[in-house]
């Protein structure tokens, strides 16, 4: 099954919304930044929009009926619906891919954003990811 669901952001507006927020960081910084600088500014931008998030939020491995706190943080979650990546990578890999979905299905949220910021364009850094 292909989880990659670029085309249909149309169809999701709070992807939608986030997208338009990165594309907003992406334009006033530009790539070369740490993760932990797209991510704050993302948050604020945010927070501007008025969408309401949670960041670095811990995420729990259930393992054999054993919930396990292996250190695991989502970068942001918009509670229930949605769980964003932050990368800053010279390119996205399908480890990245493996990553978010992996998190998607721990955290029970269907769909997620892979966003690399260290793109000359972002549109060619994102992906939308559904389980």
């Amino acid at each position: 099954m292909n989880h990659r669901d670029t085309e249909n952001t149309e169809r999701d507006p709070i992807s939608a919304m986030v997208i338009g927020a990165a594309i907003e960081v992406h334009r006033v910084l530009g790539p070369g930044l740490l993760e932990s600088a797209y991510e704050e500014c993302l948050c604020h931008e945010l927070s501007l929009r008025g969408i309401a998030f949670e960041r670095q939020l811990a995420l729990p491995v259930d393992y054999k009926g054993v919930r396990l706190n292996c250190g695991y943080r989502l970068d942001i979650v918009l509670p229930g619906k949605l769980v964003i990546e932050i990368k800053a990578a010279e390119a996205l890999a399908p480890i990245h891919d493996a990553q978010l979905l992996t998190y998607l299905k721990l955290s029970g949220i269907r769909t997620g954003l892979l966003l690399n910021f260290n793109v000359p364009l972002l549109r060619d850094g994102i992906r939308r990811l559904v389980l």
